[in-house]
């Protein structure tokens, strides 16, 4: 049986609400709690539980030396976003784990960043019954273009809360 997780919660009652404020609610959760998010101004656009679309403006503090999305703001977007469609679908005395990132900059990027990231039934399904394990989510990052600029693999593990 799974134990209740607080932030799946939130997010199934934020959904029942208007998309515009749905988002800008858990826009303003997740800042509130990953500092680093709320200095860049990460975005959550919208959630169903099994992708969650996160954006990242083009606006001065995420940029770098030539006017992009910085390359260190895009990697937080991706890891984000993939750490919180894991986080809602874990049960709550489950932890997640970043194992690995790779992340392979293929061209400059042009604009704002979006990033995607999703997870299947079956990987869903993992989470919900194993005590622990590691599951790669699948993360596609766009730009204002619709191109890729790069491309990115998350590995998260979980763990027992308590030991």
């Amino acid at each position: 049986m799974s134990v209740n997780n607080p932030l799946r919660n939130f997010v199934d009652k934020v959904n029942q609400y208007p998309d515009w404020l749905s988002s800008k609610l858990m826009t303003w959760v997740f800042r509130h709690k990953v500092k680093l998010a709320g200095t860049v101004g990460v975005e959550i656009l919208e959630t169903d539980g099994k992708r969650v679309v996160y954006r990242q403006r083009n606006r001065k503090k995420a940029q770098n030396h030539i006017g992009s999305v910085h390359a260190a703001a895009t990697a937080l977007l991706a890891e984000s976003a993939s750490g919180f469609i894991v986080g809602i679908n874990l049960p709550g005395d489950k932890l997640p784990l970043i194992k690995n990132m790779n992340l392979n900059y293929v061209r400059r990027s042009a604009g704002d960043i979006t990033v995607v990231a999703s997870l299947t039934d079956e990987q869903i399904g993992l989470l919900n019954t194993e005590p622990k394990g590691e599951v790669n989510v699948k993360v596609k990052v766009t730009d204002a273009t619709g191109e890729v600029p790069v491309e990115a693999e998350m590995l998260w593990a979980w763990v027992p809360k308590s030991r």
